[in-house]
């Protein structure tokens, strides 16, 4: 299915009755937690803080909730516990940091510390506590908790060292579900696809040895400059040669480094660049080859070569049932919901995917205004933004996501009767 291939029908199938009883019911309670989800969102954007450094964000997520500190995981993170019980649980995951971007948005909530939520992290947190909130008032069909994860977009991840912790596996999570905002969907489609939806992605850096000498003597150096270069434009019929083309893969170099002056030939020269794909057999068969192509091709012009990768990070491969499921209580909302756009982006929820069931869940977002040439924010722009209804439509999101693993759980038990959400 496309992005413009949308389905707003009710799915075939009537839901469990308990569940849809808690579904109309939490729907209610989160609309009434989101007029202030929102100026969380607004103080969350003017005040955010870089990779590693999120105590003061995570603080003031915690505080909002009004649950507890909860448990501290992978350094300034935290996982809150909202239902508890006997059985297996839900997570739901936002991310605490921000990008170093200085930003360039104009609204009177924006940042001047040269760190924005130029990618959504913002909203997701505000949202994911609209839901938290609403479930701690009214009650939910499963064991729920909230990871407020650190590390997002820096090195190391922190969605891996949460993972690598065992603190989900304690807390016996059978799944984690995300949401995320993309300017690349229409707005207000939600998309939600079973299998890979995003890439798994390697860094890499390419150094080549040779001989060093004066450029006026070619015949007496090694030159890894050139051999360097044969390897950058080798490197390139990887991808179109050795991945089915109806899959794909993304081979580039975005740095090259070499020399100190016009008229020497180095004794190294070295290139970085990444490596991203959809499956993992790919990713396996390309990485081998690139170190082939650059040891052989290096040999060839009497050079060594040495391939280092680093940050590795796996597919995103949304769980089937989840997915399905998810979709089909959003479109039971008369949400517009897509099952077949996927990216090659990243992101480190894909570490979850491959201990837990996961599902990140993308929200479709005007990012802002367009420029003099009509083209709009895209994320890590200075000027990303969209508008304050996407607070709402995260907790939407997360709140199909928290119910489609209640039901994957199992059957869930009707909400207490009562004529609507317990005042706060």
């Amino acid at each position: 299915m496309s992005t413009a291939d949308v389905s707003t029908g009710v799915p075939a199938g009537e839901p469990d009755p308990a569940l849809a009883a808690w579904s109309a019911r939490l729907s209610a309670a989160v609309a009434e937690e989101l007029p202030a989800a929102v100026e969380l969102r607004h103080r969350l954007h003017a005040d955010p803080r870089a990779s590693g450094d999120e105590q003061d964000t995570a603080d003031a997520v915690v505080a909002a909730l009004g649950l507890g500190e909860g448990r501290r995981v992978a350094g300034t993170g935290r996982l809150v516990r909202v239902v508890d019980g006997p059985g297996r649980a839900v997570a739901l995951r936002a991310e605490l940091d921000g990008l170093a971007v200085d930003e360039a948005t104009g609204v009177p909530w924006s940042s001047a510390a040269g760190v924005m939520h130029a990618c959504g992290h913002d909203a997701h947190l505000a949202g994911l506590v609209a839901v938290g909130r609403a479930v701690a008032r009214v009650g939910g069909p499963a064991p729920l908790l909230l990871l407020l994860q650190p590390r997002e977009e820096g090195a190391p991840s922190g969605a891996a060292d949460v993972v690598a912790s065992g603190v989900l596996t304690e807390e016996r999570v059978d799944s984690v579900v995300a949401a995320h905002v993309q300017p690349q969907l229409p707005a207000g489609v939600v998309n939600a696809t079973p299998g890979p939806v995003n890439a798994s992605t390697d860094e890499f850096t390419l150094t080549v040895t040779g001989r060093g000498g004066h450029g006026s003597y070619p015949h007496t150096t090694l030159d890894p400059v050139l051999a360097l270069c044969a390897i950058v434009v080798d490197l390139q019929h990887l991808v179109s040669r050795r991945v089915d083309p109806t899959v794909g893969a993304v081979l580039g170099i975005g740095q090259l480094e070499a020399g100190s002056a016009f008229n020497v030939v180095p004794d190294t020269a070295r290139a970085r660049g990444g490596l991203r794909v959809m499956r993992e057999e790919d990713r396996e068969l390309l990485l081998r080859a690139l170190t082939d192509v650059a040891e052989h091709t290096a040999a060839a012009y009497g050079c060594t070569a040495v391939v280092e990768s680093v940050n590795n990070m796996p597919v995103l491969a949304n769980d089937p049932g989840l997915a399905r499921a998810a979709a089909a209580w959003l479109g039971r909302d008369g949400v517009a919901v897509d099952d077949g756009w996927r990216s090659f982006g990243a992101d480190d929820f894909s570490h979850f995917c491959t201990a837990h069931r996961g599902l990140m869940l993308f929200l479709g977002v005007d990012g802002g205004p367009a420029d003099a040439d009509g083209r709009r924010p895209g994320l890590h722009s200075p000027r990303f933004l969209p508008g304050d209804e996407v607070v709402g439509e995260v907790a939407a999101a997360l709140l199909a996501g928290y119910l489609a693993g209640a039901e994957l759980l199992g059957p869930a038990e009707a909400p207490a009767p009562g004529e609507g959400p317990r005042p706060t």
